[in-house]
């Protein structure tokens, strides 16, 4: 026993000397970077799985060559490429030497001997079933093609470049713009298509994760004799650009404009739907811009080329960075801009740094603040209860709402194009509404109703976008879609919902979008003022297209009763001229007299100046004039007035010409000089 006892007195100390050393570590804090962070968690940004990730990139590098070339106010020239890359051609990228497999049953896609004569019994069933139907003669599918186990390991490559004519990026800030996570030229409060500064920087980490592969970036702005290039990843860890090649290279071609490339993971198969969707209705909204997109595989028969033109010159003007309104500040944002500010004094700061506060009204809030406040006292000097009261005011106080000018919607005039051009409905019907506010955030609506068109499905197909942007993930959730199910009364407008092919379009900007969940990928229903102007948008369109909609039942009505009495035409004139024809014939015998006007028609009749022809001209001629006194009783009775029309001629799109542009959200004029 004490043999037994002296053994096991010398363990007990050291187990508990080491629980002892492993506590500190576990209480040890810890610290990610933003980049770290947004690798961990890839589905904020949209990079959730490989399809969705080659989507968001083709998405977020679209996004950000239309913004650098509206930025200048050029008429964006977007390409975007995505080149498949086959598991050999990919290893000798990464200088990776293609192995044979030794043991087979090590991998994931292994069939067993008898799985595999599972498989092929089946099979066989299957094509002997098939067999027997056609000898029946009845209707047989196509067999599918055997599904082949696809292993975990069995991944799809992409090389995704974008090249457009935009600003370009100055040759120092290249690294930081790419390879540092939030950091970016899109902060402040301003209408943009961006919303965490990630962009491009979110597929360089998918890059680095799922291939290791540095980004290419090529850069000019205008007037540069030199091209900027930049090889490069990112130090997930620490958050900053791991630069391989940053040089300058001759400009002979005095390109301006950047041309980014990544290669990454990818599913072209389940997204490639969805990736032309978004380009389809990109080219809705943004009808002032041309693209170009490509799909080049080793399988000649699985590319695409899609050009998507150009259909107007005329651009939205370019979004205003704006002040903050009083009402929708919180403490932290006032401490951040009294730390920034450069005014000297409250009075100043107060009238200088937030919207629709004047000198007279700033002092009225002053003196309402109570008497530790001054208009001339230092703005650096106050103090955090100071700061406090402040804030408690601006929640209390009356403010005007802050107006739209700051905002740039798409316009009536280019909505209307970019449906016509891509859609080609039978009529169409646009609306843009005045600015609203919510939580002291300016916001418009723009609308679109149509009817018919090409490719369009039965029933209701939503399109939304949000700062020009489309949105086609989470469709059920957003306002529009409920608002368009539930909310609007179809049938109210001559619209049937579920057998007209109906297309309703709209768009949303602000300088702050209420986005729902992670990503920016819905419009949440809970907001009353945005949720009213939508219908509200989508009513307007509705009135519109109920008029033309009226007008054509009216024509189809029409016809359908000047066929009617049409097709009795020769059957009454037969009837009639047999019957003149008789009475003639007895007014000749003498059998019956007939005098004045009815003895000339008998006349006439006798010596075939009035023949079936002429009573059937005469009937053709009677029925239009009634039928058109028919439809102008009816349309002075419902109030329809038929304006006149008058041809017009587009002038096609040159240079090379002098011209004035008048701008207005609803339509384009151009003085030609």
């Amino acid at each position: 026993m004490e043999t037994g006892g002296s053994s096991e007195s010398p363990i007990e100390p050291k187990k508990t000397k080491s629980k002892t050393a492993r506590k500190p570590k576990e209480n040890l804090l810890k610290q990610k970077s933003p980049a770290e962070f947004f690798a961990e968690n890839k589905n904020i940004a949209g990079f959730d799985n490989p399809g969705k990730s080659l989507y968001t990139t083709v998405r977020e590098l679209v996004e950000n060559s239309l913004d650098s070339a509206e930025s200048i106010s050029e008429l964006p020239e977007v390409e975007i490429t995505i080149e498949e890359i086959g598991k050999s051609k990919f290893n000798s990228m990464i200088g990776l030497v293609d192995r044979e497999r030794i043991d087979e049953e090590l991998y994931d896609d292994f069939e067993t001997a008898k799985a595999r004569e599972k498989r092929l019994a089946k099979e066989a069933r299957t094509q002997e079933l098939h067999a027997k139907n056609a000898a029946l003669g009845k209707k047989v599918k196509e067999p599918q093609a055997s599904k082949g186990m696809k292993g975990r390991g069995e991944a799809s490559f992409y090389r995704v470049t974008c090249k457009d004519n935009g600003r370009g990026m100055p040759h120092d800030d290249i690294p930081n713009m790419f390879g540092r996570v939030l950091s970016g030229t899109k902060y402040g409060l301003k209408q943009t298509r961006g919303k965490f500064g990630l962009g491009a920087k979110m597929a360089l980490i998918w890059s680095k994760m799922s291939t290791g592969l540095p980004i290419e970036i090529s850069s000019s702005m205008k007037g540069q004799s030199y091209i900027s290039f930049c090889r490069l990843d990112i130090d997930i860890h620490r958050n900053i650009p791991h630069i391989h090649l940053h040089e300058k290279r001759d400009n002979k071609e005095r390109w301006r404009g950047a041309e980014i490339q990544v290669v990454i993971e990818g599913n072209w198969t389940t997204y490639r739907s969805k990736i032309l969707h978004y380009m389809r209705q990109m080219a809705v909204i943004t009808p002032y811009a041309q693209f170009l997109f490509k799909f080049v595989s080793d399988t000649s028969d699985k590319n695409v080329t899609i050009r998507f033109a150009r259909r107007t010159d005329i651009m939205p003007p370019v979004p205003i960075e704006t002040k903050y309104h009083p009402s929708a500040v919180d403490l932290l944002l006032i401490k951040r801009l009294i730390s920034e500010t450069s005014r000297e004094n409250l009075l100043q700061f107060l009238q200088h740094e937030f919207v629709n506060i004047g000198k007279s009204y700033a002092e009225r809030l002053i003196g309402e603040m109570g008497p530790d406040f001054s208009p001339k006292m230092a703005v650096k000097s106050l103090t955090s209860q100071q700061i406090v009261r402040i804030h408690q005011l601006f929640r209390q106080a009356k403010f005007d709402d802050p107006s739209g000018d700051c905002l740039s919607p798409a316009g009536e005039y280019n909505l209307r194009l970019g449906i016509i051009k891509e859609l080609h409905p039978d009529m169409v019907a646009t609306y843009s509404g005045s600015a609203q506010v919510f939580e002291g955030h300016p916001f418009m609506v723009e609308a679109g109703v149509s009817i018919g068109g090409k490719d369009v499905k039965q029933g209701l197909n939503i399109f939304r976008f949000a700062n020009r942007i489309p949105l086609l993930f989470e469709q059920g959730a957003d306002v529009v879609t409920r608002t368009a199910l539930k909310r609007i009364n179809w049938n109210s407008y001559k619209i049937n919902q579920a057998q007209d092919k109906i297309g309703v379009f709209v768009s949303i900007v602000s300088t702050k979008i209420p986005f729902k969940g992670t990503g920016k990928e819905y419009i949440g229903d809970d907001i009353s003022e945005i949720a009213s102007a939508v219908k509200s948008s989508i009513q307007q369109c509705c009135i519109q297209l109920k008029s033309k909609i009226v007008k054509k039942i009216q024509a189809r009505v029409q016809q359908e009763r000047k066929r009617n009495l049409s097709k009795y035409i020769p059957d009454a004139t037969g009837a009639i001229y047999d019957v003149l024809r008789e009475m003639a014939q007895l007014h000749a015998s003498k059998k019956k007299r007939y005098e004045d006007e009815d003895a000339d028609v008998l006349r006439k009749v006798s010596t075939h100046s009035i023949t079936k022809q002429t009573l059937s001209e005469k009937l053709a001629r009677h029925v239009e004039q009634v039928d058109y006194e028919m439809a102008l009783e009816y349309a002075t009775q419902s109030g329809v007035s038929e304006e006149p029309r008058e041809a017009i001629y587009l002038q096609s799109l040159e240079d090379g010409k002098n011209f004035i542009d008048f701008h207005s959200p609803v339509f384009a004029f151009r003085l030609y000089q």
